[in-house]
Protein backbone atom coordinates (compact mmCIF):
# COMPACT_ATOMS: atom_id res chain seq x y z
CA UNK A 1 0.00 0.00 0.00
CA UNK A 2 1.51 3.35 -0.97
CA UNK A 3 2.32 6.17 1.69
CA UNK A 4 -0.01 8.56 2.69
CA UNK A 5 1.49 11.91 1.58
CA UNK A 6 -0.51 14.49 3.41
CA UNK A 7 0.66 17.51 5.42
CA UNK A 8 2.89 15.15 8.12
CA UNK A 9 4.31 13.23 5.31
CA UNK A 10 5.71 16.98 3.77
CA UNK A 11 6.79 18.38 7.02
CA UNK A 12 8.51 15.37 8.68
CA UNK A 13 10.50 15.13 4.94
CA UNK A 14 11.67 18.74 5.35
CA UNK A 15 13.45 17.58 8.98
CA UNK A 16 16.87 18.00 9.03
CA UNK A 17 16.97 20.08 5.13
CA UNK A 18 16.65 23.79 4.75
CA UNK A 19 12.73 23.86 4.53
CA UNK A 20 12.53 22.19 8.08
CA UNK A 21 15.64 24.70 9.02
CA UNK A 22 13.64 27.59 8.15
CA UNK A 23 10.23 26.40 10.28
CA UNK A 24 8.33 26.03 6.72
CA UNK A 25 5.32 24.03 7.91
CA UNK A 26 2.80 22.84 5.60
CA UNK A 27 -0.82 23.00 6.38
CA UNK A 28 -2.80 21.31 3.70
CA UNK A 29 -1.94 19.72 0.32
CA UNK A 30 -2.86 18.15 -2.40
CA UNK A 31 -2.20 17.52 -6.11
CA UNK A 32 -3.69 21.00 -7.29
CA UNK A 33 -2.78 23.59 -4.84
CA UNK A 34 -0.29 23.37 -2.02
CA UNK A 35 -0.70 25.35 1.46
CA UNK A 36 2.23 26.09 3.13
CA UNK A 37 3.63 29.25 6.19
CA UNK A 38 6.35 29.88 8.22
CA UNK A 39 6.67 32.16 11.11
CA UNK A 40 9.15 35.19 10.84
CA UNK A 41 12.10 34.82 13.30
CA UNK A 42 15.63 36.25 13.34
CA UNK A 43 17.49 33.52 11.32
CA UNK A 44 15.02 34.64 8.14
CA UNK A 45 16.37 38.18 7.85
CA UNK A 46 18.49 40.34 5.57
CA UNK A 47 21.72 42.30 7.38
CA UNK A 48 18.70 44.96 6.96
CA UNK A 49 16.70 43.55 9.01
CA UNK A 50 13.93 42.78 6.98
CA UNK A 51 13.11 39.41 5.44
CA UNK A 52 15.52 37.97 3.19
CA UNK A 53 14.18 37.63 -0.56
CA UNK A 54 15.91 33.94 -0.34
CA UNK A 55 13.06 33.09 2.50
CA UNK A 56 10.54 33.97 0.55
CA UNK A 57 11.95 32.01 -2.66
CA UNK A 58 12.84 28.67 -0.31
CA UNK A 59 9.12 29.08 0.95
CA UNK A 60 7.74 29.34 -2.86
CA UNK A 61 10.03 26.82 -4.50
CA UNK A 62 9.71 23.85 -1.11
CA UNK A 63 6.13 24.27 -1.83
CA UNK A 64 5.52 23.94 -5.65
CA UNK A 65 8.71 21.58 -5.49
CA UNK A 66 6.43 19.02 -3.11
CA UNK A 67 3.64 19.95 -4.87
CA UNK A 68 5.63 18.07 -8.31
CA UNK A 69 6.14 15.15 -5.71
CA UNK A 70 2.69 14.42 -5.84
CA UNK A 71 2.02 14.27 -9.62
CA UNK A 72 4.62 12.72 -11.09
CA UNK A 73 4.63 9.80 -12.85
CA UNK A 74 4.67 6.69 -11.78
CA UNK A 75 7.73 5.51 -13.81
CA UNK A 76 9.85 9.11 -13.26
CA UNK A 77 12.44 8.90 -10.76
CA UNK A 78 12.04 12.69 -9.48
CA UNK A 79 12.80 16.17 -10.71
CA UNK A 80 14.67 18.94 -10.27
CA UNK A 81 13.67 23.02 -10.46
CA UNK A 82 14.95 24.47 -13.91
CA UNK A 83 13.39 27.96 -13.29
CA UNK A 84 12.06 30.02 -10.44
CA UNK A 85 11.04 33.73 -11.81
CA UNK A 86 9.93 36.07 -8.54
CA UNK A 87 8.51 39.26 -8.41
CA UNK A 88 9.18 40.76 -4.68
CA UNK A 89 6.17 43.58 -3.64
CA UNK A 90 6.57 43.93 0.22
CA UNK A 91 8.99 42.50 3.43
CA UNK A 92 7.86 41.97 7.15
CA UNK A 93 10.06 41.77 9.92
CA UNK A 94 7.11 39.82 12.21
CA UNK A 95 4.11 37.72 11.81
CA UNK A 96 3.45 34.78 9.60
CA UNK A 97 3.97 34.36 6.14
CA UNK A 98 1.80 31.77 4.35
CA UNK A 99 2.13 30.21 0.71
CA UNK A 100 -0.12 28.74 -1.51
CA UNK A 101 1.23 27.64 -4.98
CA UNK A 102 -0.97 26.56 -7.32
CA UNK A 103 -0.65 23.58 -10.60
CA UNK A 104 -0.19 25.45 -14.12
CA UNK A 105 0.67 22.29 -16.46
CA UNK A 106 0.93 18.58 -15.19
CA UNK A 107 3.41 17.07 -17.98
CA UNK A 108 5.32 14.11 -18.69
CA UNK A 109 8.61 15.84 -18.64
CA UNK A 110 7.78 19.87 -17.06
CA UNK A 111 5.53 21.12 -14.22
CA UNK A 112 4.55 24.64 -13.82
CA UNK A 113 3.80 25.99 -10.67
CA UNK A 114 3.08 29.28 -9.88
CA UNK A 115 2.68 30.46 -5.41
CA UNK A 116 2.31 33.45 -3.73
CA UNK A 117 3.01 34.22 -1.00
CA UNK A 118 1.45 36.86 1.52
CA UNK A 119 1.69 38.41 5.03
CA UNK A 120 -1.41 36.53 7.27
CA UNK A 121 -1.64 39.30 9.35
CA UNK A 122 -2.15 42.21 7.02
CA UNK A 123 -2.99 40.14 3.98
CA UNK A 124 -0.55 42.39 2.33
CA UNK A 125 1.09 40.00 -1.00
CA UNK A 126 4.95 39.98 -0.60
CA UNK A 127 6.05 37.82 -3.45
CA UNK A 128 4.55 36.38 -6.45
CA UNK A 129 6.56 33.36 -8.30
CA UNK A 130 6.63 30.96 -11.35
CA UNK A 131 8.54 27.63 -11.12
CA UNK A 132 9.23 24.96 -13.88
CA UNK A 133 10.53 21.68 -12.72
CA UNK A 134 11.96 19.29 -15.04
CA UNK A 135 10.81 15.55 -14.40
CA UNK A 136 13.56 12.78 -14.16
CA UNK A 137 13.57 9.58 -15.28
CA UNK A 138 16.16 6.90 -14.74
CA UNK A 139 18.25 6.01 -17.50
Amino acid sequence: MPETRDAAYFNARSEGALPGHLGIRFTSVSPEVMHSELTVAAHHMAPNGFLHAGTLVTLADTSCGYGCVLNLPPEASGFTTIELKSNHLGTATQGVVQCVATLVHAGRTTQVWDAVVKHQQTGKTLALFRCTQMVLYPK
